[in-house]
């Protein structure tokens, strides 16, 4: 076990220990190290000013070691949470001392004059870096989607989009390629690849990287609070400025960050990303993607997981509606057994799931036999980007012979959990596939759902919203996309 928090900090061994182990990263860089580029905005995880990059231990195609880079708020990622990777900040690309040469990224937000008044540049420098680091395509569309979780008050982003499209095709030097192999060997020496055990202040963080471990400890301490990408909890902290007594991390434990097909369906782990999970969900039901690309900006769907949006037990948490009709279940673990379970069971009312004390989510299974175009994911929010969700309704529909063969529909927003309309359902299911059907089946919604009046949307709205989005499920199975979804989006759900 390793007692102390060893990362790399733009480039150098950093060893930490004697700080509270919800202290942020943030907070971390800007007040004991003096890196002050990193900023914070919002300290909770919207505004992309405090954005960094991290350096994951991965393996390249020869085999050899190197880091996966990905941008991270540092304003809701706890300290212990980058314990064995590497972290590089804006003060870590150069530039910073006299006649210090700008890193090619920094050179092109200059050129372009992508800075007004300054204080969100840094945090958008950092997004740019990740991408290109990693060699992603730098389009018109792809820069949109990548800047999504960076804010600029002064509206710039014209110059900000022409800076990062500069980067397209400017593949990194090999000796930052180099780099990045000699910081992962350099963090295997530091931090190594066990599990980490922190204790400070009466505050306690267990970092298990074995799911057996991870087991024995929440059987152990089942009162603890289990994080995943902590985009949930580090609010917790930052904004309620709740003390963890016990936290289990469960970012680095290996099985549960396996994504992969097996016995007909597609089981993902519950420590895997919102962006791992991107290419499989988006390649087999597109509507699903989009609804996933939607969850928050880039930085936010790097860290938070599809079993913690689960986990969590939200009403308006996005990925459930679509794992429910899509006839997902959920595999729970508590020490050596494990059980399963349709997902819908798995939501008891507000705030309270099946779950037992020291009970994980360990994965969701999603069966393959859905496809592409019969699953329809509608998420209605004020704001395109970086929204919660008013109400989200997916629709999974089989055709067969003119009528309604399968019908699985589910709402987040609706009901005090994500939900099943079963009323809804049975007024279509084996009925002609029509509209005078979709019109009959209407009134079911009343029967299945009493929603609630809120700042996002009042009951009347998101009842009438929801009646509204089955008879757009009918009109795109009848007609083409480009009548109902955004201008310039039709070819990603061809």
């Amino acid at each position: 076990m390793t007692r102390e928090i060893a990362f790399l900090l733009n480039g150098a061994v950093e060893t930490v220990s004697g700080v509270p182990p919800t202290m942020t990263l943030l907070q971390y860089l800007r007040r004991r190290k003096r890196l002050t580029g990193t900023k914070e905005g919002c300290a909770e995880g919207d505004c992309g000013a405090c954005t960094v990059v991290l350096g994951d231990p991965a393996a390249d195609s020869a085999g050899d070691g190197t880091l996966r880079h990905r941008a991270a708020n540092a304003c809701i990622l706890f300290l212990p949470m980058v314990h064995g990777r590497a972290v590089t900040t804006v003060e870590g690309l150069g530039g910073g001392a006299p006649g210090e040469a700008l890193h090619p990224v920094q050179r092109a937000f200059v050129e372009h004059h992508a800075s007004q008044c300054g204080f969100c540049t840094p945090g958008f420098v950092m997004s740019a870096y990740a991408a290109w680091l990693e060699g992603e395509p730098l389009d018109k569309r792809s820069v949109d989607d990548l800047m999504a979780g960076n804010l600029c008050r002064c509206t710039g982003y014209g110059p900000i989009i022409d800076a990062t499209l500069a980067l397209n095709g400017a593949a990194p030097p090999d000796e930052e390629r180099a780099g990045a192999k000699e910081a992962a060997r350099r963090l295997e020496h530091a931090a190594g690849a066990g599990p980490l055990t922190y204790e400070y202040g009466g505050q306690r963080w267990y970092g298990p990287t074995a799911a057996d471990e991870l087991a024995a400890l929440y059987e152990a301490h089942p009162d603890a609070v289990l994080v995943a990408g902590a985009t949930d909890v580090g609010l917790w902290v930052t904004k309620q400025h709740r003390r963890l007594d016990t936290v289990i991390d469960i970012g680095r434990v290996r099985e549960l960050n396996d994504l992969g097909v097996s016995g007909g369906s597609l089981r993902i782990g519950a420590g895997v990303t919102c962006s791992g999970a991107f290419d499989a969900i988006a390649g087999r039901w597109p509507d699903f993607g989009e609804l996933l690309r939607r969850f928050g900006g880039r930085q936010v769907r790097n860290a938070g997981t599809i079993g913690g949006n689960i986990a969590n037990g939200s009403p308006i948490g996005d990925s459930p509606p679509a794992l429910i009709a899509l006839g997902a279940t959920l595999v729970l673990r508590k020490g050596a057994a494990r059980r399963r379970l349709p997902l819908e069971a798995f939501f008891l009312a507000y705030g309270k799931q099946d779950r037992q004390p020291g009970e994980f989510v360990e994965a969701v299974e999603i069966p393959l036999d859905t496809g592409a175009e019969e699953l329809k994911c509608y998420k209605v929010s004020k704001r395109f980007d970086q929204d919660i969700s008013a109400l989200c309704g997916c629709f999974n529909l089989r055709i067969e012979d003119g009528a309604v063969a399968r019908a699985r529909i589910a709402f987040g927003g609706m009901a005090a959990t994500p939900k099943r309309a079963a009323a809804v359902e049975a007024a279509l299911l084996g009925r002609p596939w029509t509209e005078a059907t979709v019109a009959a089946a209407l009134p079911a919604f009343a029967e299945d759902f009493t929603p609630i009046d809120d700042m996002r949307a009042s009951a009347g709205y998101r009842l009438l919203a929801a009646q509204n989005l089955l008879r757009r499920a009918f009109h795109e199975s009848r007609r083409p996309l480009r009548e109902t979804r955004l201008a310039g989006r039709e070819a990603a759900f061809a």
